[in-house]
């Protein structure tokens, strides 16, 4: 049985609306910080932790994606003819993936601090958790708005509500996605049945997280990088 992350899942699909005209002619993943694609800066966080398969999925102007992505070693889930939310797109690309638990990545923030991926594969337990969500508390987060996702007993365990924002990095045992019925579904759904099962954690992540899902996002997230 392989308990340690062997694979990689970037989360990179979206129509990234609420970037208004910025994702008008091009993929959110595109979308350049401090002069480099926002793929490229999640890209950093993977290729630090090679050998790792990679996979990234694609819905929205998936050509210009896949033409960029073809010379990094990164292989392909297109979702097609409908996009199928991160649930779905996970277990869509699952047999890119492999076996075993697997990490996942959103490609629309920037991270300051230590490898986040690095992080969760030293403190991932596979004995007693189905998945390690990398948070942060509300005030080291940059350009998020919104209450928090979850909040954390002592063991590490996380429930709803709280002042710990999901930053879209994870460690996750990915066979709970067979037993979901929809074909489009969101990973809260999953996660769901993991809280109710006591073996959803998370990790605090030391450093700062810039949320890019809006444009004002990227000068936030410049100004976190000119600061490191």
């Amino acid at each position: 049985m392989i308990n340690t992350p062997q694979a990689a899942m970037l989360f990179a699909a979206g129509f990234g609306t609420r970037m208004g005209e910025l994702t008008k002619d091009r993929p959110k993943p595109l979308i350049e910080v401090a002069g480099r694609p926002l793929i490229d800066h999640a890209l950093d966080l993977v290729d630090a932790m090679r050998p790792l398969r990679v996979v990234a999925n694609l819905h929205y102007r998936a050509d210009q994606l896949a033409e960029y992505l073809s010379p990094k070693d990164v292989l392909l889930s297109r979702e097609e003819p409908r996009i199928l939310e991160t649930g779905g797109g996970l277990r869509a690309a699952l047999p890119l993936l492999g076996p075993g638990p697997v990490f996942t990545l959103n490609s629309d923030a920037i991270w300051a601090g230590p490898n986040a991926l690095q992080l969760l594969r030293n403190h991932w337990d596979p004995d007693k958790m189905d998945a390690l969500l990398m948070c942060i508390p509300s005030a080291r987060t940059i350009g998020h708005s919104g209450t928090g996702d979850f909040r954390q007993d002592d063991s590490g365990r996380i429930i709803r509500g709280g002042d710990l924002i999901y930053g879209g990095a994870q460690v996750l045992k990915t066979d709970g996605l067979y037993d979901i019925a929809e074909d489009v579904f969101s990973l809260n759904l999953l996660w769901d049945r993991m809280m109710n099962a006591r073996r959803l954690y998370a990790l605090v992540y030391p450093g700062h997280w810039c949320d890019v899902g809006r444009p004002e996002g990227i000068a936030l997230a410049e100004g976190l990088i000119a600061d490191v």
